[in-house]
């Protein structure tokens, strides 16, 4: 496929792409967008012009709305529809291709919108899906012998998290306060926390309603995914090593949360399934899946000090997950936890297993005892505040990029 857009030929959004986002228009009206190159496309335009009208099922203009949740909910076949038709529409010599007015009416220069969070949220789960991480958590924390709990390579685990504090790239985070216990005091302190710190994670979203007692089957699991962003779990490590026992994170982590603005779609990614890492021991029969469930998806992170340039400090890739999607889901709804269109589901943090590939600063400066030496001459063993981390994700095969732009967050100091 070839477009009548012209982009870079490194760009995340080509015509393989077709991502789902949403956007402030002309800074008077908010609709549903999708993106090529730098060219974001006003979609409810589209619909009102025609060019959506033989799409069944498509039967509203629900590209008005505010979030995308009301177009995903209507499900695959008119979803998949949507994105082909967009591809169709993008290729030279298209009706579109030809259609000036319609061009000048609903194409926007990336640099002429403003981005907005794509979904309404109604719940969500962050699961701790990266052998690599988890394995350096337990040999920090626990045993370096017996660095993963007995029940971690039996089932993926996870929490329920907060929503309303997941917001989209771009939005400032104020440092967190809360309770702390420094090693050498027999009480905890009060205060903002000294230990701030990123997770890279990625995290898919639900496209559909079940009722309480329902379950989704890993077979089933792709159907109600909808896409993918880019996730940053941002953490408070000192407040989170005092709250976390018995109940697991709380304030460390339901301070704020940064999405990328941009939905990429499973479809998109399906040139880059691979292989998922061999589970040992035999999961149980619920969590067994066929097939290639992992993605070959490429992550950076980058730091920058205020005043400062960007520092790329990792390197991961999502095939490293232990625990793929399809498991993720099965297992959340196996009790019969009912999900809503929306949800979101996080990965955990991604590692891999050279230490570049670490994503976090905790594991990244070995909880502070080797800090990390910035371009300006500056030290950071965590994040320090007007610190801007940048987290990039990108797939790439046979001259085929699908990406996610990025999601960015800058810390400022505690209210």
């Amino acid at each position: 496929m070839k477009s009548f857009v012209d982009y870079s030929s490194n760009s995340d959004f080509s015509i393989h792409n077709i991502p789902f986002g949403v956007a402030v228009f002309n800074k008077e009206y908010i609709g549903c967008c999708t993106r090529i190159g730098d060219q974001v496309i006003d979609l409810a335009t589209l619909y009102d012009l025609g060019y959506f009208e033989d799409i069944e099922g498509l039967d509203d203009n629900v590209f008005e709305a505010y979030t995308i949740n009301e177009f995903i909910e209507l499900g695959k076949p008119v979803t998949n529809a949507v994105r082909t038709k967009i591809q169709t529409l993008l290729q030279e010599g298209s009706i579109l291709s030809k259609d000036q007015k319609t061009i000048e009416e609903a194409f926007y220069d990336l640099d002429k919108v403003k981005m907005m969070m794509p979904v309404h949220i109604p719940n969500y789960t962050d699961f701790y899906s990266s052998i690599e991480h988890a394995t350096n958590v337990g040999k920090m924390f626990r045993d370096p012998a017996n660095a993963l709990l007995p029940n971690w390579k039996h089932l993926p685990v996870g929490y329920h998290g907060r929503a309303s504090s997941i917001v989209v790239s771009g939005t400032e985070i104020n440092r967190p306060k809360g309770q702390m216990k420094p090693a050498d005091a027999d009480k905890p302190v009060f205060g903002p926390c000294k230990q701030l710190d990123f997770e890279l994670e990625m995290a898919f979203i639900i496209n559909k309603n079940t009722e309480m007692g329902e379950n989704i089957s890993t077979k089933d699991a792709e159907d109600a995914i909808f896409g993918m962003v880019v996730f940053n779990d941002w953490s408070a490590r000192d407040i989170q090593s005092w709250e976390y026992v018995p109940l697991g994170p709380f304030l460390a982590k339901n301070f704020g949360s940064s999405i990328s603005p941009w939905v990429v779609t499973l479809e998109a990614l399906e040139p880059f399934r691979t292989t998922s890492p061999v589970q040992d021991p035999e999961v149980l029969d619920y969590l067994k899946f066929e097939g290639d469930k992992n993605y070959d998806i490429n992550l950076e992170v980058y730091i920058q000090p205020e005043n400062g340039d960007q520092n790329l400090i990792c390197e991961s890739n999502y095939k490293h997950m232990y625990w793929n999607m399809t498991q993720q889901l099965a297992h959340h709804t196996v009790n019969g936890c009912n999900v809503e269109v929306g949800d979101l589901y996080a990965s955990g943090t991604i590692s891999g297993s050279d230490p570049k590939s670490f994503g976090s600063m905790l594991e990244l400066t070995w909880r502070g005892q080797n800090p990390l030496s910035l371009s300006n001459g500056e030290e950071r063993k965590f994040i320090e505040d007007n610190d801007t981390v940048t987290m990039k994700a990108w797939a790439e095969k046979d001259g085929v990029r699908v990406g996610f732009g990025e999601v960015s967050g800058k810390i400022i100091p505690a209210l």
